[in-house]
């Protein structure tokens, strides 16, 4: 059969990806094999435009042509160069067999010299092995680039929401118009008091869009807040790297973002009505919930009796509310004791700023050793004592203590400034816990009452609140701050406090 009286289909391709950008524009390539097409005389019954690698077998466009070729329709195809019909095997092999069987009887392309035959369909193979043995080295080169980027602590692609690439420094930097709603949203998620779909509102309503300026949805924010990446390492495949871009948040923060998303995975209960105590108090008789209901208006507290009988009795909601501000009053700082105490606050800062070198001093050893055993294991690795996975492994765990160090390491280079801080501020709050029975605010008298409180019970319409330390100073000192004219007892309340600030979390950094 003459090429003039055989149906051609034209099929083009360009990949998508980056190796292949040389290769010509569809529209050069569609260009070119119709004027190709045109000199030679060859019938074009239909065109097979398509934009996918060819590097695995399913391209859609493709194997429609093929099908056309194996129906009868067309029984040669013209095509810029060999490597635009297949650059793996398996296709190759397709259009292979089908001139073995004599359904396509003809390849024309203006790059490539092909001619039916058993020699022609030896180049034809070389050519598609050249083509794949390309894919496949390139492949393997791009791979090993990115595992020594890894392994330099430096992302290998285009940047996570919160950085941006540094062309010039090949790295990742932070984006100081979105890293602080990054660190808002995990701030906002790990107090508890949001669910995905709210942090989502409120944090899309601040400004924060992705990375080509649409609406982030709840999965974004998931895999946001799962992100490792923010507090300084990187996850790739499955295994842990040490970063060497800045952190946007602590692990710490993190890892309470973690806690919270797994609580928040668990069934979720019906929803109950939102009475202000439901779930605060228990009975101080039998020990049982104190629950919420209203009758005739008003809201009562009762015992839920689940464990049989209970003489405990109900109680008004605004009597219960009326104790909660007579246990706050009962740690509050007189105005004249306020100012003292922070002034000899900040000389115990002073002298402190000189006493921490010993502390960091171990903990940089700490980290040094890590440096060396992470060493080791790879030496070991390379050596072929451990398995690949073994050594993702013990890597992991490694990296693991080593940011626990690190973490350790900053906070308590900022612990002299931070502890002090919050002391300050510790004493603050208490000198306003007046003003807080006084402002009305029945939510805000209950939060406080968590934070000074733990475990209130309720028996004989009685509200007993055991004090958490260090509020417990406050409440023992109270009758002597009201009475106390000279500076004893103020003496005595400071001593206890600067103990208490070693002690409690709660003069502690977060």
């Amino acid at each position: 059969m003459s090429v003039q009286s055989q149906k051609f289909f034209l099929y083009v391709r360009k990949s998508t990806d980056e190796a292949e950008r040389q290769v010509l524009s569809i529209e050069a390539q569609l260009f070119e094999l119709r004027e190709y097409a045109k000199k030679e005389g060859l019938h074009i019954i239909g065109e097979y435009i398509e934009s996918k690698t060819a590097k695995e077998p399913g391209r859609e466009v493709f194997n429609e042509m093929l099908a056309g070729i194996e129906d009868g329709k067309a029984c040669g195809v013209v095509a810029w160069h060999a490597d635009r019909l297949a650059r793996n095997s398996i296709d190759g092999g397709r259009i292979i067999y089908l001139l073995d069987t004599g359904k396509l009887e003809s390849l024309k392309f203006p790059t490539l010299w092909f001619e039916n035959t058993p020699q022609g369909k030896f180049m034809l193979s070389i050519a598609f092995g050249q083509s794949k043995y390309y894919v496949d080295n390139l492949s393997e080169n791009i791979k090993r680039g990115v595992r020594q980027k890894l392994r330099n602590g430096i992302w290998p692609g285009y940047a996570p929401l919160g950085y941006l690439n540094d062309k010039n420094k090949r790295c990742i930097v932070v984006d100081k118009e979105k890293a602080p709603l990054i660190r808002k949203t995990f701030e906002l998620y790990a107090s508890g008091e949001h669910s995905l779909s709210g942090l989502r509102e409120i944090i899309n309503a601040l400004g924060l869009v992705g990375k080509k300026g649409g609406v982030l949805s709840v999965s974004n924010f998931q895999y946001l807040l799962k992100n490792p990446i923010y507090f300084g390492m990187i996850r790739y495949n499955g295994e842990l790297y040490e970063g060497k871009h800045e952190p946007i948040i602590s692990k710490r923060l993190f890892d309470r973002a973690q806690m919270v998303m797994k609580q928040k995975s668990k069934p979720k209960t019906k929803q109950l009505k939102p009475y202000l105590y439901r779930g605060l108090f228990h009975c101080g008789e039998c020990g049982c919930f104190i629950t919420t209901e209203t009758q005739k208006g008003h809201n009562y507290l009762r015992c839920t009796k689940r464990k049989g009988n209970c003489t405990e009795r109900y109680t008004r909601e605004e009597i219960v509310s009326k104790q909660i501000k007579d246990v706050i009053q009962t740690v509050a700082l007189p105005d004249e004791w306020t100012d003292w105490l922070i002034a000899e606050n900040r000389k115990d800062k002073e002298k402190s700023d000189h006493s921490s070198a010993a502390l960091i001093g171990k903990l940089e050893g700490e980290i040094t050793e890590i440096d060396s055993k992470l060493e080791t294991l790879l030496d070991m690795t390379i050596g072929g004592h451990l398995s690949q996975d073994e050594y993702a492994s013990k890597k992991a765990a490694l990296l693991t203590q080593k940011t626990d160090f690190k973490e350790k390491l900053a906070t308590f280079r900022d612990q002299s400034h931070n502890r002090f801080e919050l002391t300050e501020s510790f004493i603050k709050e208490l000198n306003q816990a007046e003003k807080i029975t006084a402002s009305g605010n029945l939510e805000a008298n209950r939060d406080f009452l968590k934070k000074i409180g733990s475990n209130p019970t309720l028996a004989a319409r009685t509200l007993r609140v055991p004090l958490q330390k260090p509020f417990t100073l406050a409440f023992m000192h109270k009758s002597a701050a009201l009475t106390a004219l000279a500076s004893g007892p103020k003496s005595l309340f400071y001593s206890k406090l600067r103990a208490t600030r070693v002690k409690y979390p709660v003069l502690q950094a977060p």
